[in-house]
């Protein structure tokens, strides 16, 4: 029974990063072209490593002031605008960093212990992703993935004509 419940919130944990993940890059993809940043990207693609490295952490000194504030709000009573403040920070800061790692990758990967961690949390999601990939939650969130993609698509067009 603990196996099956900690294989639940394992789905459940692999699902909602998942779904993050692809709305966070989406949201990116949509800011890059609003604010006009496809120059920018190209810059940032083709950086140093140690450039690379540089802009990859910016998203923690953007989000961590945030952080702390946070914090503070839920240490002083203020318990709903400290959690929200924490979902907005976390969700900022992992659209941040999904954003600039996908052009950064190839540069952060020249560095040795780089290269090592990406491996290591890489085989730890494969090996969640193993492991609630035949469980029901799994395969109920696959489907209603593809069904929300679909209708989205389905918007799209319908917003083009």
């Amino acid at each position: 029974m603990l196996k099956k419940l900690a294989l639940t919130l394992l789905a459940i944990l692999v699902i909602f990063e998942e779904w993050l993940w692809d709305i966070l890059t989406l949201v990116g993809q949509w800011l890059a072209r609003a604010l006009a940043l496809e120059r920018f990207d190209e810059r940032l693609a083709q950086a140093s490593p140690p450039l690379a490295l540089l802009a990859f952490f910016i998203p923690l000194a953007v989000v961590t002031p945030l952080n702390l504030f946070a914090l503070f709000l839920l240490t002083h009573g203020a318990i709903v605008e400290g959690i929200l403040l924490e979902i907005v920070a976390k969700l900022t800061g992992t659209l941040l960093i999904a954003r600039i790692f996908k052009l950064v990758r190839p540069a952060l990967l020249t560095f040795a212990w780089f290269a090592r961690f990406y491996g290591a949390v890489m085989r730890l999601l494969q090996w969640a992703h193993r492991l609630v990939h035949d469980s029901a939650i799994y395969k109920l969130s696959v489907v209603v993935k593809m069904a929300v993609k679909t209708k989205i698509q389905q918007f799209r067009q319908y917003c083009h004509r």
